[in-house]
């Protein structure tokens, strides 16, 4: 197999239009058709596939390995991307499925903010023919049922790639009451005072992710009831950097002896603010802080204790989304929606990194390589759903090593 460093990983991303307005898309990316067939006789040169990225940053920490990896899997397979930053805000949320439709977008592939965006989303993918996938993202038949009920009825409605989010929570916050010897002395005992920050009011994996946190401080006050945590409800920092320090500082002077700070998601900018905040206030490996975004000093951060424990980090949901959508724009079996059904499903385990040895583990088969290289790539696209759904489920860091020893 063709193996390719993390450099040349990069190098095939090409430019991914942050920043840059709609009328850039149409101009960079709409086709000539007239141009294209110049001085082609009688041959018709076959239009190229065009996904679309609706994301919320492709030039933060997570972002970034996003669209990189998709637009390496775009240059592998022969599809041409086109990117839209949406900074989770809703109406440019909406507004990017109408932006890729104009664009020529066979297919996009979305990380929404809140689930009734996707109400909007959907309709707009089923009058432009447009198939959509989530990433990182699904949305919840409980929480949002008429939302539920608008991606079953869609025929371009995909489904969605996410992780085990209650799990993922529940396993944060059970590192973070849990007494670890290992650590530097002031983290070594259990956290009892812990904050949480969201990010957006309304967001189906922010809403699991809180579930989980709450079950892991419940599992642990039921079984050392005269030893309570206590869990605060979220204050909301949406995705920036200053917000997160804002809700950083507020969390200290409502709750002086805060031992734990969850900060559970975003980007990574908001965990940028929060963490320099702590610095500020001299509590720098104090506190113990936990996070479902790797950043990229996350090593120098579990070295100092600006960071206690992390999950996340693989950057493959959207390799899977973009995967999918590339197969229902191809009309395969199995991956074209159905009227009457939610649409496909698949869920990625978390990568967790508590010290700097796993970190350093982490970044071998993660960053100084690309966790698939590009005959993998080829390989997944290859896939049943089925398949695609299981090489999912036992993606690790020991599932990279063992492919890549």
């Amino acid at each position: 197999m063709g193996n390719f460093s993390r450099r040349g990983f990069l190098k095939l991303s090409g430019v991914t239009g942050a920043g840059l307005g709609a009328s850039w898309l149409l101009a960079g990316c709409g086709r000539d058709d007239a141009g294209a067939n110049a001085g082609s006789g009688s041959e018709v040169e076959a239009p190229v596939l065009k996904i679309g990225i609706s994301i919320w940053s492709s030039t933060d920490a997570l972002g970034k390995l996003s669209v990189d990896i998709c637009k390496t899997a775009a240059d592998v397979l022969g599809v041409e991307t086109v990117v839209v930053d949406q900074g989770h805000d809703s109406k440019k949320v909406t507004a990017s499925a109408e932006t890729l439709a104009s664009a020529g977008c066979s297919g996009m592939m979305v990380c929404n903010s809140a689930d009734d965006e996707m109400t909007s989303v959907i309709n707009t993918c089923d009058q432009n023919k447009m198939y959509v996938t989530q990433f990182y993202r699904t949305i919840s038949q409980d929480e949002s049922p008429d939302v539920y009920s608008v991606a079953e009825g869609s025929p371009y409605y995909v489904g969605a790639v996410h992780e085990d989010e209650v799990d993922n929570g529940k396993r944060l916050a059970t590192l973070l009451v849990t007494d670890n010897p290992d650590a530097a002395a002031e983290l070594q005992k259990g956290a009892r005072m812990i904050c949480l920050e969201g990010w957006t009011v309304g967001d189906a994996t922010f809403a699991l992710r809180w579930e989980g946190y709450k079950e892991g401080v419940k599992e642990w006050n039921d079984a050392n009831p005269d030893d309570h945590v206590t869990l605060t409800d979220p204050i909301y920092a949406n995705t920036s950097s200053s917000e997160g320090a804002s809700v950083t500082q507020q969390f200290y002077n409502t709750y002086p002896d805060m031992d734990a700070l969850i900060v559970a998601g975003g980007g990574g900018d908001p965990l940028i603010g929060s963490v320099g905040q702590l610095r500020n206030m001299g509590l720098t490996g104090k506190v113990r802080v936990a996070s479902t975004d790797f950043l990229g000093d996350l090593e120098g951060q579990l070295e100092t204790g600006g960071i206690y424990c992390e999950s996340g980090g693989h950057f493959c949901d959207p390799l899977y989304a973009f995967i999918m959508t590339y197969q229902a724009c191809k009309g395969t079996d199995g991956f074209v929606p159905k009227k009457g059904d939610f649409g496909l499903d698949i869920t990625f385990p978390y990568v967790f990194v508590s010290s700097v040895a796993e970190y350093q583990e982490y970044a071998k088969y993660f960053l100084d390589d690309a966790p698939y290289n590009e005959d993998e790539i080829r390989e997944l696209a290859d896939m049943s759903f089925d398949d695609l759904a299981a090489a999912a489920k036992r993606f690790s860091v020991e599932d990279v090593k063992g492919r890549h020893a």
